[in-house]
């Protein structure tokens, strides 16, 4: 049992330094660019906001998608850097770094879920769940509590409620975009590539 905890951690630190190393590619740069400026368009004109408390949007696919490809350090500076910038381009309400910090968070969660591994709606559904109670339903609902001074127990409802609808529902589209892409090709050129960059 001792065995198996020092491989899952050595495993980990693996994973978080392969993760850094990603920055080092300029093909990892030129992605994050991309999807940066991807998910500042969905941003911009694929988002509905409900109310001050609820925003159903697709901008966050580019950011998955980083933490997919790139592991969960690359993609939590790319999540926090994107959450700065999208809040500039198109302000919702006072800045609070509350925010920035979930998206670095999330992303942190789903690059550990998702990097360097087999990519299974189980795995999908599970990563999200638990990104979903903690960041979504726990940290955000505690945060718009302290910005707007409503109760914790009157928001988390229908917080809780709004995100278990839609759990299943980014868990499939996620998962279906990821595996069309994967089909293409693309996703292995690209890791080639990187790969062969971070170790120069």
């Amino acid at each position: 049992m001792q065995k198996n905890a020092n491989e899952t951690a050595k495993e980990t630190k693996n994973m978080f330094l392969q993760s850094a190393k990603e920055l080092k590619a300029v093909t990892t740069l030129a992605a994050c660019a991309m999807f940066a400026a991807l998910a500042m368009i969905l941003n911009q004109v694929a988002s509905i906001d409900i109310g001050p408390y609820v925003r159903i949007g697709f901008s966050g696919i580019p950011n998955r998608l980083v933490d997919y490809l790139f592991g969960p350090v690359t993609g939590c500076l790319f999540s926090g850097i994107l959450d700065v910038v999208k809040y500039f381009l198109k302000p919702s309400g006072p800045f609070f770094f509350g925010f920035t910090f979930n998206a670095m968070l999330a992303s942190f969660m789903y690059g550990c879920f998702y990097y360097r591994k087999k990519l299974t709606i189980k795995r999908v559904l599970a990563a999200k769940f638990i990104v979903m109670l903690t960041v979504n339903v726990l940290l955000n609902t505690l945060w718009i509590s302290m910005l707007y001074g409503k109760g914790i127990m009157v928001l988390l409802p229908a917080r809780a409620l709004k995100n278990l609808i839609m759990w299943p529902i980014d868990s499939i589209i996620f998962y279906s975009l990821t595996k069309l892409i994967e089909q293409t090709g693309v996703f292995r050129m690209f890791h080639a590539r990187t790969a062969a960059q971070a170790q120069r």
